[in-house]
């Protein structure tokens, strides 16, 4: 069964001279093994999935289902703004072997919340897996209102929780509080996690734990064991090293300090370009000041 709490990191993908690094990919999930996350979410908006092939997205997913090997829940990212793809895309990833589906917003037609739920209603009755949906307002144009998450879950089981990265407190609180205690709110903001673990989420899935896995489990984890103080230090701790990877658009800069820890190189796929020479020190010093170069 999936158990939604700690940190999940969604993982980047690796490129080496326009193609995926097998090799570093496998480098990067055996780092997040080590460092004690409690999940991996490949083939997000962290992995580039939308400059995946289809056959290199199923591939990464297939790698990762193989290299954690049942260690911790693997649950990647589907959709697109098609609910006909979308739908195929579910099909052939819940026969890799995965423990969750990660099912983002449809992007730039901006459904209404009527489109949401038929949306996610096809995703949840295509799949016997448990459905995360993934409410990413800034990248995909359009919010879904508590309502819409209310009426999906009342509808179908196996939508089982939510990643909230709409920036908004109140609609956290209002989800955790219309919603049955076994649905899940996890972060997709890191410099937010602990003010949304405050109100009610149970972790993160995060960015910032592609380079610090262990400090990010750790916040997460004093915090539901009631170390609140603690896991305020953590974040604090944590937090300029935060702003700097968003220091420009995601994965830019988290690819550039993973590359640093000699994981992977820095390079993106186009239409992203690499870090900027003017954004990589800040980047370095905010590593080097929290312990992690």
């Amino acid at each position: 069964m999936l158990e939604l709490k700690g940190c999940f990191t969604a993982v980047i993908t690796p490129f080496r001279n326009g193609k995926v690094d097998k090799e570093a990919l496998r480098r990067v999930l055996r780092a997040q093994l080590k460092g004690g996350v409690s999940g991996i979410v490949p083939c997000g908006s962290t992995g580039e999935a939308a400059t995946l092939s289809p056959e290199e997205y199923l591939s990464v997913i297939k790698l990762t289902v193989d290299e954690v090997n049942g260690r911790v829940p693997v649950m990647p990212g589907v959709g697109t703004n098609s609910t006909a793809k979308s739908i195929e895309m579910v099909k052939k990833v819940s026969a890799t072997g995965v423990d969750g589906l990660l099912a983002v917003v449809p992007y730039y037609n901006k459904p209404t919340q009527d489109g949401l739920t038929a949306h996610f209603s096809g995703i949840a009755r295509s799949t016997r897996l448990p459905v995360i949906l993934y409410n990413i307002p800034g990248r995909t144009g359009v919010n879904m209102a508590p309502a819409t998450v209310l009426a999906l879950r009342r509808k179908f089981s196996n939508i089982v929780g939510i990643k909230e990265a709409s920036g908004s407190l109140d609609q956290v609180s209002e989800i955790i509080n219309t919603l049955d205690t076994d649905f899940a709110v996890m972060s997709g903001d890191d410099s937010l996690t602990l003010p949304m673990m405050s109100v009610g989420a149970r972790g993160v899935i995060s960015v910032v734990s592609n380079i610090a896995p262990e400090e990010t489990s750790e916040m997460c984890g004093k915090f539901l064991k009631g170390e609140t103080v603690e896991a305020a230090e953590l974040h604090h701790k944590l937090f300029p090293l935060i702003k700097s990877v968003f220091i420009e658009t995601n994965p830019i800069p988290v690819k550039y300090a993973v590359s640093l820890l000699g994981l992977c190189s820095c390079e993106p796929r186009l239409p992203l370009t690499p870090l900027s020479e003017r954004n990589r020190p800040a980047v370095k010093k905010a590593m080097m000041e929290a312990g992690i170069l």
